[in-house]
């Protein structure tokens, strides 16, 4: 039986990110299996602490229940705020909640705490989160990091459903070449900069290509010049998925290890192309994929030397190399959308 479907997706303009590759994904794997499928998305803006209430009143007073004479059979809220929408059938697969207010709290990511009225507004945002989420008929979340955090903060249970990468059906295995590949948003909190340090510190002549882009761009070209090693680290932009997938195939290993991340796109699309995954102890959702000496490397902290090291030891043996990622390959080889799908159709 088809059904007509809204995925409700909170969009921060100018900015694209894997919350955007999953809204797109999920909407066409629902029409590919001939269900009517949209996506209603609402600007989120934090500039002020009154626009991050008014972004979540916005989705209270949203109806969704029928639009243009048809019937909503089935609302999929995704990431804060878009969960705070009413609807009789609404399942939530949490992407994240707005973490400055909980886990990020009292880090130099998260700024809540240092003006007047801020414990007010942060107890607000997490009872409406606990509302919002608790009137969920399911709850299911992108990863187990994310529901361990529901579970922590809101006392609320949610199963983990991986998406997985659109760009899976393109990446294959080549050989192990002689550069460290990663990609992604060139934000503060993806910590880029520890692989140019990484660079600047290892005894080998590795390489390294960040993709992407983002406001760290300039930053990190300074710091590679700075540094010396301006001519081993190549920032390409924003590139097209063929050519991620080159990069990926001919990589030595990738590079991952955001600050406590959600899930982790890249570390997925890195095991599909057979490259094992070199990242940080602090990296949250990674860790759920990289287990250090099996599927990639763990360095204990955020410090270059022990990136270094680790990036050097595999520059040393592609053997290893090899044997991590056929082993990371097998590990991602069941991530696949017939069982998000499934779940996500049948809780409704």
């Amino acid at each position: 039986m088809t059904a007509s479907i809204v995925i409700c997706a909170a969009q921060i303009p100018f900015v694209s990110g894997g919350a955007e590759v999953l809204y797109g994904s999920l909407r066409d794997e629902l029409r590919r299996r001939g269900h009517a499928a949209e996506i209603v998305s609402l600007p989120f803006n934090w500039r002020t602490r009154e626009a991050i209430l008014r972004s979540a009143l916005a989705w209270r007073l949203v109806d969704l229940e029928e639009v243009a004479g048809r019937r909503v059979d089935l609302v999929i809220a995704t990431r804060f705020p878009s969960y705070v929408v009413r609807h009789p059938r609404k399942v939530v697969w949490l992407i994240h909640q707005f973490r400055q207010v909980y886990e990020l709290e009292g880090t130099s990511f998260s700024d809540f705490g240092a003006r007047p009225g801020d414990d007010e507004v942060a107890r607000m945002l997490r009872e409406m989160d606990r509302r919002a989420l608790g009137e969920a008929r399911a709850r299911f979340a992108i990863s187990d990091n994310v529901g361990r955090r529901l579970e922590r903060f809101n006392g609320l249970s949610a199963r983990t459903l991986y998406p997985p990468p659109p760009l899976a059906p393109r990446l294959r295995a080549g050989p192990y070449g002689d550069a460290v590949v990663t990609v992604g948003r060139l934000d503060p909190m993806k910590r880029f900069d520890l692989l140019v340090r990484a660079v600047a510190a290892a005894a080998t002549p590795v390489r390294a290509v960040i993709a992407g882009e983002g406001p760290e761009a300039d930053r990190l070209a300074r710091l590679a010049r700075e540094l010396g090693v301006e001519e081993r680290v190549e920032l390409p932009g924003r590139v097209d998925d063929q050519r991620l997938a080159e990069l990926y195939a001919d990589a030595l290993a990738v590079y991952y290890a955001p600050f406590d991340e959600d899930y982790g796109y890249v570390a997925v699309e890195a095991f599909l192309a057979e490259r094992p995954v070199v990242t940080i102890a602090d990296a949250g959702g990674v860790l759920e994929f990289v287990a250090d000496g099996r599927t990639g490397l763990v360095a204990p902290a955020a410090s270059p030397r022990e990136l270094a090291s680790r990036i050097d030891r595999l520059y040393g043996d592609r053997e290893l190399a090899a044997r991590l990622g056929r082993a990371a390959r097998a590990r991602a080889a069941g991530i696949g959308w017939d069982e998000v799908i499934d779940n996500l159709l049948g809780a409704g």
